[in-house]
């Protein structure tokens, strides 16, 4: 099946990558080197439409569909993966705020999330369960004045930058998956501490953190949904964040062989350049097939998703970002081999490209785990 970009969608990628290109690209070293949160950027962002897209007009969105949302995601992370983590997320939860949080928890949150004003995180796995949704130990009791939070958070993307956080705790600890809640967190609250985690192999311009959960009290109405309904309305993004993640592992992959056609056009070796030598022109047809099927399988996935066929979608997101990830990975490794000495070290871009890439092989499920939904719906 054959994808071709509308005329807007294409000018919002064109768009996306005069900005990568202008504002990200000569940040990427810097934040990397330094470990910085590019905050500076995140207002303009937001001008572009780049923040919580899929948000509706109506709270300040651009309310873009999937796919429109996975191109988008691909260009930030072709400029660099890095900041383009720390755009692409900045909105992460809003989509469960748009979905089932009162009209009050949209009117307040979403257009200060959008505009680039506010940060949101979804606070989900912990230090003994990240794939296991299920068996999260964070829990929420009912008292006279709402609900008490306690426990710990693990690996939550804007932990020190949000101003707000969906929570995933246990309000019902023997129901197992049947017993877990959606709450609307306030970072401003008493007894959320965050601790940076800054010690990452990649992504290190992305905002992450330990959340600390210490008889956190929030009332009755910032519950968000049913009490009890919160791992399925987790199932509802799943879909959707694995095909954006296989756009990023896309996105890489693709700045990876960009960066080595130039590298090999330049560098010459026994009088004549390297891209002249077959080996490298093999390296290149090869990396450049790969990613034009990720891109491919990405794009059909994320259609899948804006069809609302669940079953298809679960199934080919899950394939999107198998595939997209293992070979951003391949690909950076043969990015490197074709700048040789040169790729190892931080003269250029490719080694960060290698760092980058392997997140997408963990986050949002486990290459491990894409292999088990996949097999679950073709056997």
């Amino acid at each position: 099946m054959a994808f071709s970009l509308t005329a807007e969608q294409t000018a919002v990628r064109e768009a996306v990558r005069e900005f990568g290109e202008n504002e990200i690209e000569p940040l990427g070293k810097e934040c990397d080197r330094e470990k910085r949160y590019p905050a500076e950027l995140m207002e303009q962002a937001a001008q572009y439409d780049l923040i919580a897209p899929e948000v509706p007009e109506k709270y300040g969105g651009a309310g873009m569909d999937s796919l429109t949302g996975v191109v988008v995601t691909e260009e930030l992370w072709r400029a660099d993966p890095g900041i383009g983590s720390a755009i692409g997320s900045r909105g992460f939860g809003s989509s469960m705020i748009q979905k089932y949080g009162d009209e009050w928890m949209k009117e307040k949150w979403l257009p200060k999330i959008t505009s680039g004003e506010s940060a949101c995180a979804s606070a989900i796995s912990e230090p003994a369960h990240g794939s296991n949704v299920a068996g999260i130990e964070t829990y929420a009791e009912r008292d006279s004045d709402g609900w008490v939070l306690n426990g710990n958070k693990m690996w939550i993307t804007n932990g020190t930058v949000a101003d707000v956080m969906v929570v995933m705790a246990k309000t019902d600890p023997d129901a197992g998956h049947e017993g877990i809640s959606a709450f609307l967190v306030p970072t401003d609250t008493d007894g959320l501490q965050a601790e940076k985690i800054d010690n990452k192999l990649g992504i290190r311009a992305s905002d992450l953190a330990e959340i600390i959960i210490d008889d956190v009290r929030v009332p009755e109405e910032n519950l968000i949904g049913e009490a009890g309904a919160g791992f399925y309305q987790l199932m509802d993004f799943f879909a959707s964040g694995r095909a954006n993640v296989a756009a990023q592992a896309v996105g890489t992959a693709q700045a990876a062989i960009d960066d080595s056609i130039e590298y090999a056009n330049e560098r010459e070796q026994f009088g004549q350049p390297i891209s002249e030598f077959q080996a490298i022109e093999h390296k290149v047809a090869e990396m450049a097939t790969n990613v034009e099927a990720a891109r491919s399988l990405t794009y059909r996935a994320a259609s899948a998703i804006d069809s609302g066929n669940l079953d298809v979608a679960t199934k080919l997101t899950s394939m999107a970002k198998l595939f997209a990830s293992e070979h951003a990975v391949d690909v950076a490794d043969e990015a490197i081999q074709v700048h040789g000495g040169a790729g190892y070290v931080t003269d250029h871009n490719v080694e960060r490209y290698y760092r980058d890439a392997r997140i997408t092989k963990i986050y949002e499920g486990t290459s491990e785990i894409q292999k088990n939904i996949i097999a679950d719906r073709v056997l």
